[in-house]
């Protein structure tokens, strides 16, 4: 209760146009301006780097998982060693927690080639159709032997259309294996790099091409629901496999997680992490330069108020609070506007996409917008609390005041 006094002072002073001189308003605006911007930069910024993230993640583990079981003759290539997987091994990496699916695949090089073009891909067998049924834009998914999925870059690439048949070509070590195949389908991630590359297909279908038996693989992918558990599965997947040896008592099998596979990219994903850091840690001190700005005009135009009050017998403390009330609700303001304009650009953007991006550049056509509910309620705490504990310091300046001299300025 004994605060209440200023309080209410201050939201007098706050909500009274008489409390604003010519003088103050301009720099007390551009203060408030300063913590909108700021807050709506620092919004944005996260939406957009925590999308950029979340998308190119997502876009890689569905061409090749989050984690992959391959020989441990893997020679980087896709043109990988068989292994043997039980429906024992598969059940038990499917039963981890965090783990959505898992599920073999078998890929093998080529070349698709028609007439007057040839395109260089990597056929690859899967039963495990959920990512590109959400980026598949036209035709059906391959159910069938000898049906194929292509993206929308290798069709135009090879002026293919759904319904047309293909030769494809796949060179061994003794011979070169010629197969048609009848395209049913289109798909496109905006992920160029992959969708250059891959052609789908049932797994059966590429288990008969490679002509392998039952149960034989090229890997085992395993799918996750948040990469933040990465690790730990990958941990539990090393485990599950780490003791299967060969006839000469070497281990069989390798696990690599995304990352291991694709370093480049998720290099280039952590550098907008300290993007991200050095955008908040401008945004604050702009945001809180402006708001000591603001309160230093906020106190030299009160100055006659402050000698009054302290000529009543006021301490520095009571009305060291009323200013700091006055630039608290200032900031409330800036921070609730900051996030009115911050989320509203970025909803505009979400479901708008006005803003494309080059995908062979960035791997996505446009900036993806993730809203990260936690961290932009960290962010406005922050801000809130960052702002006000630099306050403190210009606030010292009401000690320094002398009634009596204050009696005398005008």
């Amino acid at each position: 209760m004994q605060k209440m006094p200023e309080i209410m002072l201050a939201m007098r002073l706050y909500f009274s146009q008489q409390g604003k001189t010519r003088n103050a308003r301009p720099a007390v605006r551009v203060a408030l301006a300063g913590i909108i911007v700021g807050v709506m930069v620092m919004i944005l910024t996260i939406c957009i780097v925590v999308g950029f993230k979340q998308t190119v993640t997502n876009k890689v583990a569905g061409f090749g998982a989050h984690i992959q079981v391959v020989s441990f003759d893997n020679n980087n290539t896709y043109d990988l060693h068989p292994i043997d997987v039980s429906d024992s091994l598969l059940a038990a990496l499917g039963s981890y927690e965090h783990v959505v699916s898992a599920a073999p695949f078998i890929t093998k090089p080529g070349m698709l080639k028609t007439d007057s073009s040839f395109h260089g891909m990597v056929l690859k067998g899967t039963d495990y159709w959920d990512f590109f049924a959400h980026n598949i834009i036209e035709g059906t998914l391959p159910s069938s032997p000898q049906e194929i999925l292509v993206s929308r870059a290798t069709a135009q690439a090879l002026q293919l259309r759904v319904g047309e048949a293909v030769n494809s070509y796949f060179v061994d070590e003794t011979d070169v294996r010629a197969r048609r195949f009848k395209i049913v389908g289109l798909y496109d991630t905006g992920f160029g790099q992959f969708d250059d590359l891959f052609v789908l297909t049932p797994l059966e279908t590429a288990r008969r091409l490679q002509g392998w038996e039952k149960n034989t693989y090229s890997g085992v992918e395993v799918l996750i629901d948040d990469i933040a558990h990465l690790d730990e599965v990958a941990d539990k997947v090393f485990f599950a496999t780490v003791h299967q040896m060969d006839e000469n008592g070497y281990n069989v099998y390798y696990v690599q997680t995304l990352q291991e596979q694709n370093p480049a990219i998720f290099a280039w994903l952590d550098l907008l992490d300290m993007n991200v850091i050095v955008i908040i840690i401008l945004m604050l001190l702009v945001a809180g330069f402006n708001m000591v700005s603001g309160l230093i005009i906020l106190i030299l135009d009160g100055v006659q108020l402050i000698g009054t009050l302290k000529a009543l017998g006021a301490d520095n403390r009571f009305v060291q609070r009323i200013f700091l009330t006055q630039a608290a609700m200032l900031i409330g303001k800036g921070v609730l506007w900051g996030n009115i304009l911050g989320l509203g650009l970025a909803t505009v953007q979400y479901f708008g996409h006005v803003m494309p991006l080059d995908a062979a550049t960035y791997y996505v056509s446009s900036v993806p917008i993730v809203f990260a509910w936690g961290w932009i309620i960290a962010l406005n705490v922050l801000t809130i609390v960052f702002s006000l504990l630099i306050l403190l310091l210009p606030s010292v300046i009401i000690s320094k005041i002398s009634p009596a001299k204050v009696m005398h300025f005008e």
